[in-house]
């Protein structure tokens, strides 16, 4: 199926957030989600374990590239079936607890995804909606963005344009120069001003698949790598069944038959090359 000459096909709505009990976050932040479609920060993680977390990045880079003489700073993506440390991280229950106040005690994590930029990487990642990409229907995924390194202004932190996640699927074009992504929104200038998504290594954001964001250069010398953890409801459905195959079920037992529920991976394996899908 072409999901592209065919967004008609998927439901890329935004469902506001009904919850009157939430664990973690407070009345007023689940109104500041419905309306601006994100929230920032979170700690996740104390110092100590960013740092373990940074070099458990390190090492697993460092084995793909020994394998794999293609792979970049963006290789490790759908790794978390084959990776018991990526499997711990989406598995972490501060970030679960904070997700099921968005999306309810039946959670689903079918993708990662470590974006790492370099310094002086010239790549941007250009204006996009994450659900424009993906075939998924409905557009209920919420990605936890969680700093591995410090992220800021100066070394191309992720950036929102708020509110912009009501405004249905929006218009885009295929860029023109090297990007990370290939979908660039047509006059996002014109669509509010951005906020930078500037957190410590260890904490985390969420944002909703239909916010417009994306990142710019990283002209610094220091890194900035991010990994993406995207979840969902089982009410999600894939449209293509590949995208079924990397799922994990965090929490919760209702049936989901379309979904491939994989089990906790052992120690951490380098698997085939995975297509980028999805970037921040």
């Amino acid at each position: 199926m072409d999901i592209e000459s065919n967004p008609s096909e998927k439901d890329l709505s935004f469902q506001l957030v009904e919850n009157p009990a939430p664990k973690k976050l407070t009345a007023e932040q689940i109104e500041f989600y419905n309306a601006q479609g994100y929230l920032s920060p979170f700690t996740a993680y104390s110092t100590e374990e960013a740092d373990a977390n940074r070099a458990g990045f390190d090492h697993l880079l460092e084995q793909v590239k020994a394998v794999r003489g293609d792979a970049d700073s963006y290789a490790l993506n759908g790794f978390q079936i084959h990776c018991e440390s990526i499997y711990n991280l989406a598995m972490n229950p501060v970030i679960l607890d904070y997700v099921e106040d968005l999306l309810g005690p039946e959670i689903i994590c079918w993708a990662t995804h470590y974006f790492c930029k370099d310094p002086g990487d010239p790549k941007i990642v250009p204006w996009h909606q994450d659900a424009s990409y993906w075939p998924l229907t409905p557009s209920r995924t919420v990605t936890v963005w969680l700093a591995i390194d410090d992220a800021d202004r100066e070394n191309a932190a992720m950036k929102f344009i708020p509110a912009t996640h009501n405004e249905g699927h929006l218009e885009w074009k295929k860029t023109a120069s090297a990007t990370v992504l290939d979908q660039e929104i047509c006059g996002a200038d014109q669509m509010g001003a951005a906020v930078y998504n500037e957190l410590k290594a260890g904490q985390f954001s969420m944002h909703a698949d239909m916010l417009a964001h994306g990142s710019d250069a990283n002209t610094s010398d220091r890194r900035r790598c991010g990994l993406t953890i995207r979840y969902c409801p089982p009410s999600v459905m894939p449209m293509e069944s590949n995208w079924a195959s990397g799922a994990i079920r965090c929490r919760g037992t209702d049936p989901a038959p379309h979904w491939k529920f994989n089990p906790a991976p052992q120690g951490d394996t380098v698997p085939d090359w995975k297509t980028p899908v999805g970037g921040n």
